[in-house]
């Protein structure tokens, strides 16, 4: 099965916000699914779709802040984009140090909207293939042999190949067929190349 196009979620109590809104967004060509309540959002399971979410603040039940949270508690990748009042602008900053990428006043211009959507719907694109990227590693990783792993470690921490061969009691040949082969295995192009990957999910072990 494909996955879904990247979608956008509005999730806003007000209709006559969803319908034009949703109407906005599918006369620039955007995939939209609309609903009244955090709720009805969560319990349609889209919380680990692509896309990103423009959430309403302030709802009743629920509210926009109860959302984000429960949202990060799932470790949902959704950007999230806040509607907001004007009194609401407290709780929108609140809502960006909790990881909102961004926040839009009523009333907005239809533009400025749709150029914080583009900018999210980009934000999420890179953050999967970065996930994507480091689960590509980890399974490259998975094929190293114990020793293999010790020698990409110290060419991780910049030692040469003569003193890798000292510190593990092997001639600097063998260490140089070790390298090789955890350079194919790894599908490395360049010693840089192979630094960066180890690094990438290095904070992950």
């Amino acid at each position: 099965m494909t996955e879904p196009k990247p979608t956008v979620f509005i999730v806003d109590d007000d209709a006559a916000v969803r319908d034009s809104l949703g109407l906005l967004l599918r006369s620039m060509g955007l995939p939209v699914e609309t609903f009244e309540s955090a709720r009805a959002f969560l319990d349609a399971g889209r919380d680990s779709r692509q896309g990103c979410l423009v959430l309403d603040i302030r709802m009743p039940g629920m509210s926009g802040l109860e959302l984000q949270q429960e949202l990060v508690t799932r470790h949902s990748l959704l950007p999230i984009i806040f509607i907001t009042g004007h009194g609401d602008v407290p709780m929108a900053v609140e809502a960006m140090q909790a990881g909102a990428v961004d926040f839009i006043q009523k009333p907005f211009r239809d533009q400025d909207l749709l150029d914080r959507i583009n900018q999210a719907l980009e934000k999420d694109a890179l953050g999967r293939r970065m996930l994507a990227e480091r689960a590509q590693i980890r399974r490259r990783l998975e094929t190293l042999t114990p020793r293999e792993r010790e020698v990409l470690a110290m060419i991780v921490a910049g030692k040469a190949n003569k003193v890798i061969a000292g510190d593990l009691n092997l001639s600097q040949r063998t260490v140089e067929i070790h390298r090789a082969r955890v350079m194919e295995k790894m599908g490395a192009h360049s010693l840089a190349h192979l630094v960066r990957m180890a690094m990438q999910v290095e904070d992950e072990a």
